[in-house]
């Protein structure tokens, strides 16, 4: 496999975020290796709490919540997932898959021997650690999801899937503006559907071009794709700095390919490779009754979280938060809020 390693240079000064890397090797399934960096901050004793980052960020979106976690007494360790951040980026779109990604922050966390984890997790970092969750209970303590979803293709029929692959091909790739202009033309915005949701839609004729498709096609196709100009629109404030600062990991196209791909992994489709494991992994977290916490923005769709608060025993009886005025990266846009959230369940829920 191909890797390629971000130059240490562009990460230099960047703003607000002046922690030391660190780094372990996981295995890249091909008889080589691939480094992963993480923050690690705090007393190596303390409450640990790993945050879970999305697409196209990386560990720099937490770097608002990591001192007042740490000021309160909390190890709080930030990994950056395969082909973000400072870690190393395979060269090839194929070189990713949801699987490998799952393998990967396993390996992660046996490299580090962790246990008694209270994971944060957004994003994309949602649907990666609820599969480890699922699948290695044991290690962790405490849950909390946070704009995230655990796709599972449900109610959408098998013979569907030839339908909607040729409603996605069909979709052009437009400029990020464009997308969301046209991708969100026909959202109720006091209630946006979730992926599954748009899914359900399209393979019943009620909806010829879900949003969800002009943000994979985006993501995969327009030649001019810019991870920190996206971001930039996804949270309230971003300046110039930081704006630089998301875009760092990516200095030219070539290490943009594990960013560009993640949407395509999505799990929507029935015919979908990662589908299976999904649903595997939702029959386990039926019986997870360890604390389980959703906080998410007042902007994003409920329908997740009400999903996990409905389907997951740990979520029963916990005080779930909606944060208001914050948008997709609330970590960012409200993180001293969202590690005040964390800390007060983590006190509520001591074992």
């Amino acid at each position: 496999m191909k890797v390629l390693r971000t130059p240490d240079n562009r990460f230099n000064d960047l703003c607000g975020f002046p922690f030391n890397p660190n780094y372990t090797e996981v295995d890249d399934f091909e008889g080589g290796a691939i480094r992963m960096h993480y923050i690690d901050e705090g007393p190596s004793n303390g409450e640990l709490i790993i945050c879970m980052h999305g697409q196209p960020s990386w560990s720099y979106s937490f770097r608002k919540m990591i001192s007042p976690l740490t000021s309160a007494g909390c190890r709080v360790i930030v990994p950056d997932l395969v082909g973000f951040g400072r870690s190393d980026k395979p060269s090839k779109r194929s070189d990713y898959s949801v699987s490998r990604h799952v393998n990967w922050f396993k390996q992660f966390i046996n490299n580090l021997s962790l246990k008694n984890i209270t994971i944060l997790c957004q994003d994309w970092g949602g649907p990666i650690s609820l599969r480890v969750v699922a699948e290695n209970p044991e290690k962790f303590s405490r849950v909390i999801a946070t704009n995230t979803g655990f796709p599972d293709s449900r109610g959408v029929p098998l013979e569907k899937s030839a339908l909607l692959r040729k409603l996605l091909a069909d979709t052009p790739a437009l400029s990020f503006l464009d997308m969301i202009k046209t991708a969100l033309k026909n959202e109720n915005p006091k209630k946006p559907r979730t992926m599954t949701e748009q899914t359900q839609d399209a393979a019943s004729g009620r909806d010829p071009r879900p949003p969800f498709m002009y943000w994979i096609r985006h993501c995969d196709a327009f030649p001019d794709f810019d991870p920190g100009d996206i971001i930039s629109h996804w949270v309230n404030e971003c300046s110039a700095e930081e704006k630089r600062a998301y875009s760092a990991p990516f200095p030219s196209e070539e290490f943009m390919q594990g960013a560009r791909e993640f949407p395509s992994l999505i799990p929507l489709f029935p015919d979908d490779p990662a589908l299976r494991d999904n649903r595997a992994a939702w029959e386990k977290l039926r019986t997870f009754k360890k604390p389980f916490l959703t906080a998410y923005s007042d902007s994003e769709s409920q329908a997740p979280a009400i999903q996990f608060q409905q389907e997951i025993p740990g979520a029963q009886d916990q005080k779930h938060v909606v944060i208001k005025g914050a948008k997709h990266f609330l970590q960012d846009d409200a993180g001293y809020e969202l590690a005040q959230v964390v800390l007060d369940f983590i006190k509520a829920n001591k074992p």
